[in-house]
């Protein structure tokens, strides 16, 4: 089975079937790539009414287009609409930025929006972005650090493959309440732990990845979350994960500017805080040394331990993000 995906995986070739994968996408976007043979695409997944926190992400850490001199592309993806309203707004909001892209994937609600939504996701990158060397995939509601991960993808040997790197997560079992829209029942997957995957928050793969759990979705029929999901079809794939503690996973990191210089990724963040902490970060600027990082993440560890239960309860953490 391995074999067979990741030979599949090498023959796509998607370059003459632009017109009719097309079709599976509300608003396409093709050329957001045309003749770029980029370092970085980072897909932010987002749902159509969370313009506003979108709006933030564009003008903080996603307002990149270089990182060391090579070439970045960022962009949002977004499934279905609820309403006809809600879909002109968001063509209107495709046509201002040029940074949309939208799948025809089931509601963000539903039980299968999520997994649609990423293999779709995946399909417009092999298709309509081939020569990205890295994707990185996040969420709105996620800070990211672009220029770290960079600067961590550009120390790996020139065309790395295999590449799925996170914050992995280990022996979770599976969901059996069959009540529970991630119901994995023991007759699709019997056994005792999920594979080990990546955190969906934010993690990277190198291109041949995307392919390759592209190909090995066609076998996984799993109602699982996202990242599960992706987890799934990487061991149908032959690839796995790799650890790193610099992306945060779903915990919210509070905020020291030596500690977020070094961190890969901050979940749960609001529009408001986004704002702050990018405008503190422009406004502080330089390198942090060694001992200020090592003391900036034991700060930021102590007090996002400390402080877990009061941010669960701000008004911020009610914000409408994805």
């Amino acid at each position: 089975m391995v074999v067979s995906v990741r030979e599949k995986a090498r023959k796509l070739d998607l370059s003459n079937s632009r017109d009719n994968v097309s079709k599976s996408y509300l608003i396409t976007n093709p050329d957001a790539c045309r003749n770029s043979d980029l370092f970085l695409l980072t897909l932010i997944f987002s749902s159509p009414a969370n313009v506003t926190q979108r709006d933030a992400v564009r003008k903080t850490w996603a307002n990149q287009v270089l990182i060391q001199g090579f070439p970045v592309r960022i962009l949002f993806f977004l499934g279905s609409t609820q309403t006809s309203a809600a879909q002109e707004d968001l063509v209107k909001e495709s046509e201002l930025y040029g940074d949309v892209v939208q799948g025809h994937a089931a509601a963000d609600s539903s039980i299968h929006g999520p997994t649609e939504r990423t293999t779709l996701a995946f399909l417009w990158v092999i298709t309509f972005c081939p020569l990205a060397r890295f994707v990185l995939l996040t969420k709105d509601s996620t800070f990211v650090n672009l220029p770290a991960i960079g600067g961590y993808l550009l120390g790996l040997h020139r065309h790395p493959e295999d590449l799925y790197l996170g914050r992995v997560i280990q022996r979770e079992s599976p969901d059996r309440d069959p009540n529970s829209p991630g119901y994995l029942p023991p007759a699709v997957y019997p056994e005792k732990y999920l594979p080990e995957y990546c955190d969906g928050t934010a993690y990277v793969l190198s291109q041949d990845v995307v392919r390759k759990v592209f190909v090995a979705s066609a076998a996984v029929r799993a109602s699982a979350p996202a990242d599960v999901y992706v987890g799934l079809c990487a061991q149908k794939a032959g690839v796995a994960p790799t650890h790193s503690a610099r992306f945060s996973g779903e915990k919210h990191i509070r905020y020291n500017a030596c500690c977020y210089r070094y961190m890969f990724s901050s979940a749960r963040m609001g529009r408001y805080e986004l704002e702050r902490v990018w405008a503190d970060l422009q406004l502080k600027g330089g390198r942090c040394s060694l001992f200020q990082t090592y003391y900036g993440l034991v700060t930021c560890k102590a007090l996002t331990y400390l402080d877990k239960l009061s941010f669960m309860n701000s008004p911020e953490q009610n914000e409408p993000y994805g």
